[in-house]
């Protein structure tokens, strides 16, 4: 893959983003590299679970390279869209436990991406969450909609997606949206510390319990699930 890296690391599926140079934006391509590795553990057999992280120390991702986007048609824009809302699907509904280890800005299409998670540790001393689409003038899809209602501190998620607001990784561990916050330095050895406990629990029996708990995005499952 061009802009990640998959690896098994002792039970533990870890994804490192490493198109940093380019704040690991999304383009079609670069979705389609996201669905590869989320199959790819979807299909792994025994317990596993999949930890998100990058190589870069300011940026995990900033979503969508907007000047990319700009240069599509209708039709390509409407796939993009497709393609974009199947991957945070899969990624939310994986049957596998989900860790994204946040070392830097997490913005748009990032914040998408942390929402989809299961689990998140952040980086304590630098980097932020921010919903921009407000500013950028982009509504979220009904699919993005329902994703981002997994955040659960609903007075939080108002100002994200209403105000644009960003939100440091102190900020979101006070108001519980995320797991942990770490500095920098002690960050990737706790995540997989913690990847490597969420390897060890029974697979089918997290994966019931937890599309229970994301019981309102079920309804995807015939549009995006494939």
């Amino acid at each position: 893959m061009a802009t990640m890296d998959l690896q098994l690391k002792e039970g533990v599926h870890v994804l490192t983003l490493t198109n940093g140079e380019d704040d690991n934006r999304f383009t079609l391509d670069v979705i389609n590299e996201y669905i590869a590795a989320i199959d790819e553990v979807a299909k792994y057999e025994g317990n596993t679970a999949l930890m998100i992280t990058c190589e870069h120390e300011k940026t995990w991702t900033t979503g969508i390279n907007l000047d990319w986007m700009m240069q599509l048609d209708a039709d390509g824009i409407e796939n993009f869209r497709i393609t974009l809302d199947t991957m945070l699907y899969k990624l939310a509904m994986l049957n596998a436990p989900t860790l994204a280890c946040i070392n830097g800005n997490a913005y748009a299409g990032g914040a998408l991406l942390f929402a989809a998670a299961d689990f998140t540790y952040m980086r304590s001393d630098r980097g932020r969450l921010c919903y921009p689409e407000i500013d950028i003038r982009i509504p979220f899809t009904p699919a993005m909609n329902d994703l981002i209602d997994n955040i659960p501190n609903k007075q939080m998620l108002k100002r994200m997606a209403l105000l644009g607001e960003r939100v440091t990784g102190q900020d979101a561990l006070d108001a519980g949206i995320v797991d942990a916050v770490y500095p920098m330095a002690e960050l990737q050895e706790k995540s997989f510390e913690f990847a490597k406990f969420l390897a060890s629990k029974d697979r089918p029996t997290y994966t019931t319990i937890k599309h229970g708990l994301k019981r309102h995005m079920l309804k995807w499952e015939e549009e995006y699930g494939k």
